[in-house]
């Protein structure tokens, strides 16, 4: 597994790089040899790619931008398995934690499982998916002792 980590943020309380590539370690676990890149940014870069790539005004939490294999390029061309990149407002991560009465680590962790989720091919946009996607990040959270995100605080 290989994690880029990129920090365009000024906020000081950031999750270290270790405790990022364990997060995204524990997301892609069936997917050995997976690559990602994650940006951690603050709300202006955040809002502009909301912007760009969803038409949605204002910064939001995680953006993820799934690889997509160029045509033309041969199927061994790559060694790795490029999952894609992951956008995080770190911003939006704290406002949130703070929010629903989250610890912001714990908060972090979810963020960077359910990127790592969508950059494997899970969404939410309808309910059995949802429930689907929800549970294992549920199950992966539990795993590092961290408690179910969805539940009311």
């Amino acid at each position: 597994m290989s994690v880029d980590i990129q920090i365009a943020s000024d906020l000081p309380s950031l999750p270290t790089s270790e405790d990022i590539s364990s997060w995204v370690s524990l997301a892609t676990q069936q997917r050995k040899d997976a690559e990602v890149l994650i940006r951690l940014v603050d709300d202006s870069e955040s809002a502009e790619l909301n912007q760009a790539y969803r038409q949605k005004q204002g910064s939001t939490n995680v953006l993820s931008f799934p690889f997509e294999r160029p045509e033309g390029l041969p199927a061994d061309a790559l060694t790795e398995d490029v999952l894609g990149d992951l956008v995080i407002c770190a911003p939006v991560v704290e406002k949130e934690a703070k929010l629903q009465g989250k610890d912001v680590q714990s908060h972090w962790a979810h963020m960077i499982i359910h990127g790592c989720l969508h950059l494997q091919g899970y969404d939410h946009i309808d309910a059995p998916d949802r429930e689907t996607m929800e549970a294992l990040e549920i199950q992966l959270l539990s795993s590092i002792n961290i408690n179910n995100p969805y539940e009311i605080q």
